[in-house]
């Protein structure tokens, strides 16, 4: 059973910092890429982050940049979202997923995991 598991999340002030953590398991084909995407309450889920399996490239949405970081550590089986400077329009639940490109289309993604609550609030 594909599994894709997040944690991390919680509340925070804005200024704060995150760390969310992605472990897949199970039986997943050879994937290109594992993102991380969000979903604000009454919004549709957007990119956030990506890393490519196998060179470590990286792709970032315009609304984080400077301010978030994807990684990986293959040891691990673990990629983590480093967020820093959180900003109230965070909010949302984060979703690892698994795909086969290197894009912030969650089209291009097959397996997602269930979602870490991440608010941002004073």
């Amino acid at each position: 059973q594909v599994q894709l598991v997040e944690s991390g999340g919680g509340l925070v002030q804005p200024g704060g910092s995150l760390r969310l953590s992605c472990i897949p398991s199970g039986f997943i084909q050879d994937y290109y890429s594992i993102a991380w995407f969000r979903q604000a309450p009454g919004k549709e889920r957007e990119g956030v982050s990506c890393i490519s399996s196998t060179d470590g490239d990286t792709l970032y949405a315009d609304s984080v940049k400077g301010r978030f970081t994807i990684s990986r550590d293959n040891a691990e089986n673990t990629v983590y979202l480093q967020m820093n400077s959180l900003k109230p329009e965070d909010t949302g639940v984060y979703y690892c997923a698994t795909g086969r490109i290197l894009r912030l289309l969650a089209y291009d993604y097959d397996y997602w995991g269930r979602g870490t609550q991440v608010t941002v609030s004073s």
